[in-house]
């Protein structure tokens, strides 16, 4: 193997298998001498991957975790593999990685080959997941392509659903993707309203880049508390109000609303939470459940109710 480049993208990919290899077997397999394997090997340290060396008969080549991540090279399969992972996460907000799941696969399926590409949407066509029964998961071609515009910057065109069942097509200037844990959002600057906008990512349908890019314009403060703000607006929100009886153990998404309890102070001692939500209050209600932590409902009523009704079909359940 004569092209240096190709040879190290296959000196790569072989060194990627959680494996240590002789120079002599890699020195075969690619068909080079040893003194050429070690020439690479230092090629490929000086473009920042931690190769590790060790010596004696066993000895051999390694790459070992770094300080940051250099590019990986995935065969088809693996890159087939990765592909759908995020493409289920993405499509339904999973807590915690929503943004970097929805850049990465963005920029996976930007170089994934038509071939490859046909494989992954063949699998996710024959793939049903199930989702929560509230209607707001997202298609991940829809949040790819949101998410390529975002970055570009690329004006964007789609068709949109509003609350009211009125339907319009909009011109925007993509400004963030804002995942609440429940339902994705695009921030964006409507051309037609000369504002900025809130969309729901699920009734949003038909997106695609317009190839026309602009300076970004100014948001006049955080894109989540833009999102925040617009929910506490809506006429389909309520402000959620439960104490928890200890803050340990609580998920990401209520310690973000957590406030100690009047009195507490002790470690572990109760938090209580208030924030608006769009969520059905009977959704909201099972997943506070299951937080695995004592719970109480303030209000409001409908929360209430909610988690009574929740609480006696699982009394039911047990033969209680």
């Amino acid at each position: 193997m004569t092209d240096t480049p190709a040879r190290l993208l296959s000196l790569l990919s072989l060194l990627q298998t959680p494996r240590e290899w002789p120079g002599s077997e890699l020195a075969e397999r690619l068909r080079v001498s040893a003194r050429t394997i070690r020439r690479d090997i230092d090629r490929l340290r000086e473009l920042g991957y931690p190769v590790e060396a060790t010596l004696g008969a066993e000895g051999g080549y390694r790459l070992v975790a770094g300080a940051a991540m250099p590019p990986l090279v995935l065969d088809d399969e693996e890159a087939v593999a990765i592909a759908v992972g995020l493409r289920a996460g993405a499509g339904h907000a999973i807590e915690g990685v929503e943004e970097a799941s929805v850049r990465a696969l963005a920029k996976l399926e930007q170089v994934l080959p038509g071939r490859l590409r046909r494989r992954v949407s063949a699998l996710q066509s024959a793939t049903v997941a199930v989702a929560r029964g509230d209607g707001a998961s997202v298609d991940p071609r829809t949040l790819t392509a949101i998410a390529s515009a975002v970055a570009g910057p690329e004006r964007l065109r789609f068709a949109y659903r509003a609350r009211d069942g009125v339907a319009s097509r909009r011109l925007v200037e993509p400004y963030r993707l804002v995942s609440t844990g429940s339902r994705w959002y695009l921030v964006a600057y409507d051309m037609e309203r000369g504002d900025w906008r809130t969309f729901r990512v699920d009734r949003m349908s038909e997106p695609y880049a317009t190839g026309a890019r602009f300076v970004g314009r100014e948001l006049p403060m955080d894109a989540v508390d833009f999102v925040r703000r617009g929910l506490r607006g809506g006429e389909s929100t309520y402000r959620v109000d439960v104490t928890f009886a200890e803050a340990v153990g609580l998920p990401e998404w209520v310690r973000e609303f957590a406030e100690p309890v009047p009195g507490g102070g002790a470690e572990g001692a109760g938090v209580r939470v208030r924030f608006d939500s769009a969520d059905s209050p009977e959704w909201l209600v099972a997943r506070m459940a299951l937080a695995g932590v004592p719970f109480t409902v303030h209000g409001p009523g409908a929360l209430v109710e909610a988690a009574r009704a929740l609480g006696a079909r699982l009394m039911g359940a047990a033969g209680s």
